[in-house]
Formats: structure tokens, sequence, C-alpha cells
């Protein structure tokens, strides 16, 4: 009987083909991606519940703790380690603006965990409160949203590669709000007045004013007196309401006497 002795090199083939043929075949299924884990918490059952009902049919997305307070929800993400948490703003035990407290933990003991702070209320200065200690992997959603499985991804999966979502309602509350130009004071005042104004600023009397702007020192006494009145400066004495004057100048321009430095 002859016996075939395999060389190292050609037996480590011969096992590897004996191998691939005991392996099912993979070619062409690649593996499934990892799914995002996500942990919710809500004072409401009913709000959970729904919550769970639309992340069940979500593919690619794992719920892997359901809490009905901040506290519990806290403890829950430093067990679980998830990547997305959904946590409702109004909840015990702090009640008004828990969600924004366990938002700010979360950044503090586990940054790389993306969180989305549910809502029913529109108004702005949450979501800024939100956004106040980092913008990068931070949603604020109104509720009445996350009833519609494909936005409610589209947000989990935004803020989960760290970006940042904000409903489209309150963007446009924030830019009214906050873009939006302020009207101040100094608004009333003609184009002269502002340049009397800005000369006063620069400590200058009104006889040097005068000189400078080529007027009369009553024309200019007078646009004083127009400053005067619609800063609603009429009751103080003359060097008082010079010095409000500049001041109140000075803080809606701020760069003032920068281009001189």
């Amino acid at each position: 009987m002859t016996v075939a002795v395999h060389p190292p090199a050609t037996l480590r083939a011969a096992l590897k083909q004996v191998r691939a043929r005991a392996r099912p075949a993979t070619r062409g299924r690649p593996d499934p991606p990892t799914p995002i884990t996500v942990a919710i918490a809500d004072d409401s059952y009913l709000i959970r519940e729904a919550l769970e009902g639309v992340l069940s049919h979500i593919d690619g997305v794992e719920l892997v703790a359901s809490c009905a307070s901040g506290d519990a929800l806290v403890a829950a993400v430093d067990a679980t380690k998830p990547n997305v948490v959904l946590v409702d703003l109004r909840m015990p035990p702090t009640g008004d603006e828990e969600g924004i407290r366990v938002a700010r933990q979360i950044r503090k003991d586990h940054p790389e965990i993306g969180v989305i702070v549910l809502s029913q209320y529109a108004g702005p200065a949450y979501a800024l409160a939100l956004l106040e200690d980092g913008a990068e992997g931070r949603g604020y959603l109104l509720k009445e949203r996350v009833h519609d499985a494909h936005e409610l991804r589209a947000a989990i999966d935004i803020v989960a590669e760290g970006g940042t979502m904000i409903d489209p309602t309150l963007i446009q509350e924030i830019l009214a709000a906050y873009v939006a130009p302020r009207r101040t004071p100094l608004d009333d005042l003609s184009p002269r007045e502002r340049e009397v104004l800005a000369q006063m600023a620069e400590g200058k009397s009104n006889a040097a004013i005068a000189e400078s702007l080529f007027l009369t020192k009553r024309a200019v006494e007078k646009h004083v007196g127009q400053i005067f009145q619609k800063l609603g400066l009429e009751d103080d004495e003359i060097v008082s309401r010079r010095v409000t004057a500049v001041l109140l100048y000075l803080t809606d321009v701020p760069d003032f006497g920068a281009a001189d430095q």
C-alpha cells in the first residue's frame, strides 16, 4: 500500500479546501449591519409603549432599555451603553427640563452617546438649552413626529453619527426669535443724528462736532436734543444724558474704535 505524504504547504491547502466545502456558501451575502442600540425614557406608560412599538418596526434599530424617569435612564445608559437615547423633556424626578439635565449628564459621562429630547413644546428656548454644551450628537424633536417611523429613524441615524437634528418647526421659531434683527432705541435716530452721536462717543464737544461735520453749533445742539429725546433721556442732567447716550451707542456698536487700534 502506498501512502502519500503531503508537504506541509500542500497539506494546508488541502485542509483549506475541505473546510471551504464544509462551510455553507456565503458569497454575495454580506454580514448584516450592527443595529443601532436605543434607550428610551418617558414617565407616560402610553408614550413608552408607542415608542417601543414604532422602534420595533424599524430595521437596524434595537431597543435596549425603557425607563420611566431620568435617574433610571442614567443608570440604564451606564449599564447598556446605547448608541442613542430618546428622552422626554419633562419627567421625574426634577420635572421641568429633566431631559436637558439628562442630556448634559450623558454628555459628561458618555460623550459618544447621542441624545434626542422629545417634547410637545415648540418653544425654541428648550432646543437652544440642549445645544448649550455642544450640538454634536444632539436632537430635539416634537412628539408628534415620533409616530412616523421614517422621521424617527432619520433622527436616530443623524444623531448616532454625531450630527444635529432640530425639528423643522423649531428651526423656523429660532430664526424668527434669534436671527431676525432686533430693534434698539438707536434705530429711531436719523443718519445725521447717528453721526453726531458717534462724534459724541469720541469725546468731542458740540463745537468740535460742528467743525467736524461742517454744521453750525446751533444745528448740533438741535441734533443732540433730538438724540436725548428719542433715547428717552429728557429728564436727566445734561452731562448725565450725554454719558448715557454715549453708553447706549457703544453698546449698540461693540466694534467702535477698533479700526483705530
